[in-house]
């Protein structure tokens, strides 16, 4: 393979992946959705044995492509690294391998893994890592650029474009990528591939699977003039241009080195061949100029809202509190809260795409970052099933809209101090009007009173959870109504 049209696929990847995490409008997963299905962590807890043979047949034939061309975070780091050789060429050395901290961290990872930590599955997964950053960095800026357009077309009296809402949906969350896109920026700024050889356990994993590839960068004694260019280059400090050796279960196939090589010494060749320098190519002075680079620009200004009303304007809407919730409710689709954590690398796509602001980072410790659904924004709709059909990792398992309607996530609790009949008096019968399933019903409040104001009454065995009676409910800043989660979610 050429370093360019390395590079080319690797900035095709890193687009299209990174726009699936600022895709509000949930577009581009029709297209592009199997980008993120068939990134190797995901695909291994969905158990998608066609991808991991695949990425496994690809290593053992390539060596770590997958983490020069398919990984985003890796790409970010080249980029990052690209930025660094700008500012000091010839910056890296090579260093011995920290085998024991790879496998230390890579031992870490599979005892979270199977004891269902998942907030440490969480910070060591690189595809989610990436996913975090994007959502929580990059999206607010996408969505003020898109507001800001959809501003403008709107006096131009089109609707090409239309305002969605910008909200920090959890402040561990943003904390937590806001770390990680300084720390690894810097890392690799700095000394290139680092995190992928030291901390990233799909990168050990893969590394180990390298040293038996069938392609691998081979140094022609007969040609090196031991001038350690090539070694001085190498983002993952793995050529020893002393002993003309490679690390390979370190090298990320990104072919600088060969781009780097003046004499034509190194070639992308099976190890058999690399015996055979009468054929060998010669590599032209400046192939290195040659650098795809991808950005979204984006406009952003401040657009001056409005803000929202009760009752023609005459009544400020209070925020609504988030009630405390005895057991959180997971997404439907997720089957049980046990297969839930087991399977989450908390990528933060279906928080992404939910298109009600449902789902949010869970803030608890255990399971940090994970999503978790919330009803003070909106209500998760029984003909809505994006979050299925983007899940990578077979946390959220696919369902159609049939399924989804019957699926009971939690069930609905009343709080009879919250009501509005009892604290105000008034007649209301929001719950019972927007319930989809029919389980709530009004009854009168004094049986013995015909005329008697009314309180909804809760059938839990109809109710799925769906979360509209709390979302509706006019109670402020605690609804009277509120949905308690289920540990294994039922079908009704």
């Amino acid at each position: 393979m050429n370093s360019k049209i390395r590079k080319v696929l690797a900035a095709v990847f890193f687009t299209l992946v990174t726009l699936l995490f600022l895709d509000f409008t949930g577009t581009l997963h029709a297209w592009f959705g199997w980008m993120a299905k068939i990134q190797f962590l995901p695909a291994l807890l969905a158990l998608n044995v066609g991808v991991v043979a695949l990425l496994v047949v690809l290593t053992l034939v390539m060596g770590r492509i997958y983490c020069s061309v398919i990984c985003p975070l890796g790409v970010f780091q080249d980029i990052a690294g690209w930025l660094g050789k700008k500012a000091k060429k010839h910056r890296y050395t090579y260093s011995k391998p920290l085998t024991w901290l790879r496998y230390a961290m890579l031992g870490l990872f599979v005892i979270a893994l199977v004891a269902g930590v998942g907030s440490l599955v969480a910070l060591l997964a690189p595809y989610s890592a990436w996913g975090r950053i994007v959502s929580n960095l990059f999206s607010p800026l996408y969505l003020w650029g898109n507001n800001l357009l959809a501003h403008f077309a709107e006096q131009a009296e089109s609707y090409t474009f239309y305002s969605a809402d910008v909200w920090i949906k959890g402040g561990a969350t943003l904390l937590v990528a806001i770390f990680t896109f300084v720390i690894l920026g810097v890392l690799a700024w700095r000394n290139g591939r680092t995190y992928c050889n030291t901390i990233c356990p799909v990168g050990t994993v893969l590394g180990f699977l390298a040293r038996f590839s069938w392609l691998k960068p081979v140094i022609d004694t007969s040609k090196c003039n031991s001038c350690g260019l090539c070694a001085r280059n190498c983002k993952a400090a793995c050529i020893d241009s002393k002993t003309h050796s490679i690390d390979y279960s370190r090298c990320v196939v990104c072919l600088d080195c060969i781009d780097t090589c003046k004499k034509g010494a190194i070639r992308y060749v099976h190890r058999a061949k690399s015996a055979d320098s009468a054929q060998a190519p010669k590599v032209d002075e400046g192939r290195r100029a040659f650098m795809t680079a991808t950005a979204i620009a984006t406009a952003t200004g401040l657009v001056k809202a409005q803000e929202k009303k009760l009752d023609g304007g005459l009544a400020t809407i209070e925020d609504k509190q988030i009630p405390e919730r005895t057991t959180p409710i997971l997404p439907p689709g997720a089957l049980s809260a046990r297969n839930f954590h087991q399977h989450c690398t908390a990528c933060q796509l279906c928080v992404q795409v939910c298109p009600n602001q449902v789902l949010r980072p869970s803030t608890g410790l255990m399971n940090l970052m994970q999503p978790e659904a919330s009803y003070e924004r909106g209500y998760c709709r029984p003909e809505c099933t994006k979050c299925s059909e983007v899940c990578p990792a077979g946390a959220i398992r696919p369902i159609d809209r049939a399924e989804k309607s019957s699926i009971q996530v939690g069930h609905a609790v009343w709080i009879e101090q919250n009501c509005v009949v009892n604290t105000d008096g008034v007649s209301c019968g929001n719950c019972e009007r927007h319930c989809p399933t029919g389980a709530i019903q009004m009854v009168p409040k004094d049986a013995s009173n015909p005329r008697s104001l009314k309180i909804p009454v809760i059938d839990t065995e109809r109710c799925i959870g769906c979360g509209a009676c709390e979302n509706l409910c006019p109670s402020r800043p605690f609804s009277a109504i509120y949905v308690e989660g289920h540990e294994v979610h039922r079908t009704l």
